[in-house]
Order: structure tokens, then sequence, then C-alpha cells
């Protein structure tokens, strides 16, 4: 016998007639357009009453791709309303990237609950900035919004992650402005010589131009654009800039709607320190359901089973492992919070009497090289009860002289041990190879790669060498581990460092190394996750601290959460450095923003790893069960 959701999702049950640029005011008198997508039958739209979704997107609402989502839903009993942002396609206003969403939002779930055609309840789906929407609008409480699914989005701090990180600025926000205003031009018709002159931008010429100055850089053209990067850029502490609606969901969680809701992210996802974070917040603070999850994905990957230049398997595709694909899993939850509609009770992804946390362990492949030239990491799906993992035991791994990574303390050295230096020229910086990073293409490239410098990466030169062998990154490995470790969680690095300058920054990567075989001959050295440090915000955000030279501090960085098994015969690896170019921005040394100062002077950096600072990176190590 069906149950009630298999009847309801078996099939598309009603046509779908769709209503272009229908015009919502919002508080202000602006209009916003909204495409309403509604059930319908011989070509008229039924009066229903039927629950609504919301999508708001500044990426045009009319595209053929986003169509067959609303249609998909409005198929099986929903008015999908899909909202051009503020300034954005149809909508009038001017647009400011994140901080007017909240009240836009409020105001058109309150409009859609109002009309004759809907239930009075509202959800709210979307990727990335469609789901930074979804968090601006929750952060305001609508009262009649019922349910929320935030995919790859919806800053819970976006000064500590997202925009920056760790006081240094996330350039993908330079990527995202120029890309977008290329399309902002041809949108408002701005004079032909504007287009003409954006259009012909080189992007990887203007990162050797940084900082860029107001009116003199390739977004002049677009002074909206311009003035928002400019403006993220400049503020460089912690204030009430960033505790706007919009930016910081931390700031409102108490006001924060209490609806069943799901966070869902990726591994190497420039939001996965906000998507985890979320949700350990929300679903401690609220009385709803909350779920979470984390797959091994980029930015909006669910569809593909690789990530950069590592392949996870066939079962890291959603479609093909959480029991039902990705549009009939999000059927499920609406039809469960939306209509009352119980789950199958032989679907395996549950939202209720369920382990609400499902994540993706990466590793445990062959490591062999693919058909499609990937190399093969492989992982698996699992359900927890809770995150952070309550089963991890927080194990330090302690850096030593001469590149050593071990659970053993140092002991004291028959003669005084000298730190790790290194000197850094941020005129020539770490190149980025990978990692957690959007909407950087041309410029880097998300995901899981060899760290190793190609022509494919921006900064890289020949003879393309691996990273490890530059003289500004200090690497630190296991011996080959003699069993399979499994490390889940949230990581930090605790350094004791010292500088020759006033201010200077702090990276460290988290990497697999496989040994060398067949395929890959030198071994492979896969990055994990990162994270940096800018030395003067060591102690606060608000108020920065310059670094004394010569003196030691201790300091210590937030990599983003990660799952994965490290094989064994692999090697643990922590790569500490002062840049990883262009994904931050460099520190010029002088204490001094780099978003507002073009000076830049070398530092001599040091780390220290005798007894009385023991250097170490926390691992979240699972128990083998």
């Amino acid at each position: 016998m069906r149950s009630n959701y298999e009847e309801a999702a078996a099939a598309a049950v009603y046509q779908v007639e769709t209503q272009r640029n229908v015009y919502l005011e919002m508080r202000d008198g602006v209009r916003l357009s909204t495409d309403l997508h509604r059930p319908s039958q011989d070509g008229k739209p039924l009066d229903g009453p039927f629950p609504v979704l919301l999508l708001r997107t500044p990426y045009n609402k009319s595209t053929e791709v986003r169509d067959l989502e609303a249609d998909f839903f409005a198929a099986r009993g929903y008015v999908v309303a899909v909202q051009d942002c503020r300034g954005r396609h149809a909508s009038e206003g001017g647009f400011t990237k994140y901080t007017s969403d909240g009240p836009d939002g409020y105001d058109t779930v309150e409009w859609l609950a109002r009309q004759s055609w809907c239930t009075g309840k509202v959800g709210t789906f979307g990727l990335s900035y469609a789901a930074h929407t979804q968090a601006a609008l929750a952060c305001l409480n609508p009262p009649h919004l019922a349910c929320m699914w935030l995919e790859c989005g919806g800053f819970s701090d976006a000064f500590l992650s997202g925009c920056r990180n760790g006081g240094a600025f996330e350039l993908r926000q330079v990527t995202w402005a120029f890309r977008e205003a290329k399309e902002s031009v041809e949108i408002h018709d701005h004079a032909l010589v504007g287009k003409a002159a954006i259009e012909s931008q080189d992007i990887h010429q203007w990162f050797n131009r940084m900082p860029w100055k107001k009116g003199h850089s390739p977004l002049r053209w677009t002074p909206d654009y311009e003035n928002y990067l400019l403006e993220l850029w400049g503020h460089e502490r912690f204030d009430d800039y960033w505790r706007q609606l919009g930016l910081s969901a931390s700031t409102y969680y108490q006001e924060f709607s209490d609806v069943p809701q799901v966070h869902m992210g990726c591994w190497y996802d420039p939001y996965a320190r906000t998507t985890t974070d979320n949700y350990v917040a929300l679903s401690a603070a609220k009385k709803s359901p909350v779920s979470l999850l984390m797959g091994p994905w980029t930015h909006g990957g669910h569809a593909v089973k690789y990530s950069g230049d590592i392949d996870l398997g066939d079962q890291a595709i959603v479609d093909n492992n959480l029991a039902l694909d990705f549009n009939h899993l999000r059927l499920a939850f609406f039809d469960r919070w939306l209509k009352g509609l119980e789950n199958s009770p032989a679907a395996k992804f549950q939202w209720e009497d369920d382990a609400p946390v499902k994540i993706f362990v990466m590793g445990g492949g062959s490591g062999r090289r693919n058909s499609q030239q990937r190399l093969d990491h492989g992982g698996y799906w699992r359900s927890e009860k809770a995150w952070p993992l309550a089963r991890a035991i927080e194990t330090a791994y302690y850096l030593h002289a001469g590149g050593e990574l071990s659970p053993e303390e140092p002991r004291p050295p028959e003669e005084p041990e000298l730190p790790s230096n290194y000197l850094f020229d941020p005129n020539h910086p770490v190149p980025t190879i990978g990692g957690n990073i959007s909407s950087g293409v041309p410029i880097m490239y998300p995901g899981g790669f060899d760290q190793r410098e190609t022509q494919d990466f921006y900064g890289s030169s020949a003879p393309f060498l691996p990273l490890a062998s530059r003289p500004d990154v200090l690497v630190f490995q296991t011996e080959p581990l003699t069993e399979d470790t499994e490390v889940t969680g949230p990581i930090s690095v605790r350094l004791w460092i010292s500088s020759t300058a006033v201010d200077t920054d702090f990276t460290a990567k988290l990497l697999d190394i496989y040994p060398p075989s067949d395929d890959y001959p030198e071994g492979y050295a896969l990055n994990l996750t990162d994270g940096i440090l800018r030395a003067k915000f060591r102690d606060s955000w608000e108020e920065p601290e310059l670094l004394e030279p010569g003196v030691i501090y201790p300091v210590t960085i937030q990599l983003f959460p990660t799952s994965n098994l490290f094989a064994q015969g692999h090697r643990i690896r922590l790569d500490v450095s002062s840049s990883n170019f262009p994904r931050f921005d460099v520190n010029g040394n002088t204490g001094e923003n780099p978003g507002l100062s073009p000076v830049k002077i070398p530092a001599q950096n040091s780390v220290y790893h005798d007894p009385g600072h023991p250097s170490h990176v926390t691992l979240p190590v699972i128990p083998k069960s």
C-alpha cells in the first residue's frame, strides 16, 4: 500500500501556467518583478488554495533552468514565486549586495500569504545568493514563513567566512563583482561605450593592479558594483557594518524564524563554515526540526561526483544515493511541512525521528587515475545524530623540527631548538590551487587538486613544481599511517609565531598525502581544507593590535570543517605559510588594510615548535566503530 507521500509525489498532477513580471510593491514603494508558476487546468490557473514556494535571486528569474525547477513543484501542487532581487533584471531600485534582502523578502512572503490562492503557508528554497536571501528574511521572522531549504549559503557571519576570513578579504567577491557588472551593463542598457569598455577588461591583469581605486577600476562603468565591493574591502574591522541584516544571521539568531529548515552545504564550498555554524546554533535554539546535509562537492555541485580533480564515486551524486532525486528530496520536505503529508516509510532520507545530520565521508577510493583523468578518492554517506560528532576525539598533532607532524608532544632538546623560518615576500605570494571557492573562474578554481603549480592556476610559474618545494611554505607531515584514520569536524591550528613585521598573515592547509603509484609516480598531495589569520586580529576582531617585531605570540587559525578518511599508508600533512593568492588578498606587512594600501614589504616569519611553544593542529579523530 502506497503512503500519502508516495501518491502525491509519484507524478505531475497539474499543468502549469506562468504569469510573468507580476510587480510586488515593497514598503518603500520599489516594485520587484516576480514570476508566478501556478497549478492550472485547461490553460487557466486554479484558485487553490495552494502552499507557496519562494525563490529570490539576482541571477534572472526567467531562465529555462529556473522555469524547469519551478514547474516541477507547481505541477505537484505549489504556487512557485521566483523573484528578481532589487535592482536586478526586471525589478526596480538600485542593487546593493546582501543588505536589502531582509525587508524585501519579508514583504514578499507576506504579500504571497495574503493572496486568495495561497493557503497562508510559504516555504523558501534556493542556492547560494538565493540562500542568503532566505536567511536575511528569516532574521525578521515573517509570520507566514513555514519552512526553508538553504543550499550553500545564508551567512552566519560574513566577516568570519564568505566575505572576510581570519581578517583577510576573500577575493572571490572581486571576481563575482566583475562578472555581474558586465551583465549589469547589459541589463540596464548603459552607454555602448561602457558596455564595450567593461567587456574588454582583462581580469588577470587587474589582479596584478591591486588594490583597486574608486573610479579607476574595471568596475568604474558600474558604480553600484564598484561602491559595494570597495566598501566590503574597506571595512577591515568587525563593527556595526558586519552586524547588518543580511551579513550576520548570528546577530539575529534569537529572532530567526523557528520553522523546519534544512542547511545543505559542501566540504569544498566557501559556505561550509556558515552552513555548519548555522546548523549548530539554530538546532540548539529552535524547537522546530533543523537538519544538516553536507556533501563532498564544490559550490552547488550536488549533481556531479567530482570536486576539482578528485572523483568521489557515483555515490556522491544526491540523485543516486539518498533514496530520492534532488527535486523529490526537497518535495518530500515541503510536502511534510507545507501540506502535512507523511514521508514514505521506505525512504532512507527522513525528516523526523531520524538522524538530523547527513554527511559524506571522503576517502577510501583506489587512488588510481580514472577514465576522466581524476584521482579516485572515493567516499560514502553516513547519518549522524549531531554536529560536531559527539564521539570525535580532539587529537593534537604537534609540529616538530625537521618537518615531522606527530601526536607526540615536543621534548626538551639537548641544544636550544631554532624555529622554522621563511621569508614572506608579498610581491610573490603562494598561488591558490583549489579549495573552498565559488565565482572564481577564470582566476581560481574550486575543489581538490594535487598541490602542484600548473599553467591553469593563476600565479603559477615554470618549472611548475609542487607548492611544498617553495621556500616560503613550511611542510609538516606524519609517517605513513599504520591504519585508516577518519577526521570529521571543525579543525583548528595553534601556532606560536614571530615576525620582523608589525603585521603579517599566517595560513594553514590540511592535506591527504597519497603514496607514489603507477598513475601518480610522485604521489598526490590532496588539499582538504585551509584557513588564514591576519596577525593583528589574533586577540580581537574589533580592536586589532600590531605585532612587536621579534616577540613570540600564540595565534589560532580556524580551518573550514571537513570529513575525510586518511587511508593506511597515506600521510597527514599540514602546510604553513603567509599567503594564499588569489583566494585571499595579500598582506603588505605594514599593518595597513591591503584593500586600501599598495605598499608591500617582505617579512621574515617564524613558527616555533619547542616544548614551551607546542604548535599543533587539532584534528577531530573518529574512533572505529
